[in-house]
């Protein structure tokens, strides 16, 4: 099978939304009036974003999703994705098995594959992803203001628990193992959150690569601090309920875990009964997790107001 009959049936569909979509050196977008173009990118290396071992399904579905978490993040709205491929062969079952999950999850978010490239080489997956918001009410990095909450979604942990089962380092339940590694390979992006906290959300990000050092994203573009409430960290790991997490064990995938997908935002505390009244709107439970501060340090505080020692560290490719 030659490149481009490996396109026609995997991946070509007829244009729905573009002016221009697969078949031309270019694929062509009008924006929505009013709207502003979002864009972002990420790739997927294997051996270091996933293992070999993973359902084709599901990585195709998290390698969109994790490119339309970037896009909740900033509360825009999915529109178009660019797909580059490379593949070390031609496999029809795992390119049929990748190309349905990839698929079902863009069909869900109305979100079109306009274009791309494939080659051979080393398997590798590149996405970039196009989004809409209003005119002027992108959600960025910048703008927490002190005396904020800070918020995260859903739950966050347990697919660092999953990467810690697959590479030896601990044993966990087969119920807890599941429960984690869905985590792990089957984010779901909070692209309707994240819409929905459009002038609402002060400051916001995703957790992709850990809860400190993505918060620590928002802290150092606004030029703030912060104090968190380990205790409020407890509820958030998902795989508690299925397994007797040690309170380390927790911490640590909580705070530097990555792969969560999640959204971390800043509110206003004027907000709180707004924020609760979104999150309940849209399925997707929000916790409170600390505060804006002056200063540019981010403190962990116990149950009594006392400090914990910050020696929690987030995923660095190049660390």
């Amino acid at each position: 099978m030659g490149e481009f009959e490996l396109i026609d049936r995997f991946f070509k569909r007829g244009a729905r939304h573009a002016d221009v979509g697969i078949g031309d050196d270019c694929a062509i977008w009008t924006p929505s009036p009013g709207h502003q173009l979002a864009f972002s990118a990420d790739m997927l290396v294997e051996g270091r974003h996933f293992l070999s071992t993973v359902n084709p399904r599901d990585l195709g579905h998290k390698a969109l999703a994790v490119n339309l978490s970037d896009l909740a993040a900033c509360g825009a709205t999915p529109r178009a994705f660019l797909l580059s491929l490379s593949l070390p062969r031609v496999d029809e079952s795992w390119l049929s098995g990748f190309s349905e999950g990839l698929f079902e999850l863009a069909d869900a978010h109305a979100c079109e594959l306009i274009g791309g490239d494939t080659t051979r080489g080393p398997l590798n997956i590149a996405i970039t992803v196009m989004g809409e918001t209003p005119q002027g009410q992108s959600i960025l990095r910048s703008t927490a203001q002190i005396g904020d909450d800070i918020y995260v979604s859903g739950h966050l942990g347990d697919a660092r628990l999953a990467l810690e089962a697959f590479r030896g380092n601990l044993s966990l339940p087969q119920t807890a193992f599941e429960q984690a590694r869905g985590r792990l390979e089957g984010p779901a992006p909070r692209t309707a959150l994240g819409c929905a906290m459009r002038g609402l959300a002060t400051a916001m990000a995703d957790v992709s690569d850990g809860l400190l050092g993505d918060l620590g994203h928002i802290l150092k573009a606004s030029g703030v601090g912060a104090q968190l409430s380990v205790s409020s960290l407890s509820g958030l790991m998902l795989t508690t309920d299925a397994w007797a997490c040690p309170r380390e064990w927790m911490l640590r995938c909580v705070l530097s875990g990555g792969d969560d997908y999640e959204l971390v935002f800043t509110a206003p505390q004027t907000a709180r009964d707004r924020v609760a009244a979104v999150a309940l709107a849209f399925g997707t439970p929000v916790t409170r997790i600390g505060s804006i501060q002056a200063g540019r340090d981010l403190q962990l505080l116990d149950e009594s107001g006392a400090d914990v020692p910050n020696t929690f560290r987030s995923f660095d490719h190049f660390a």
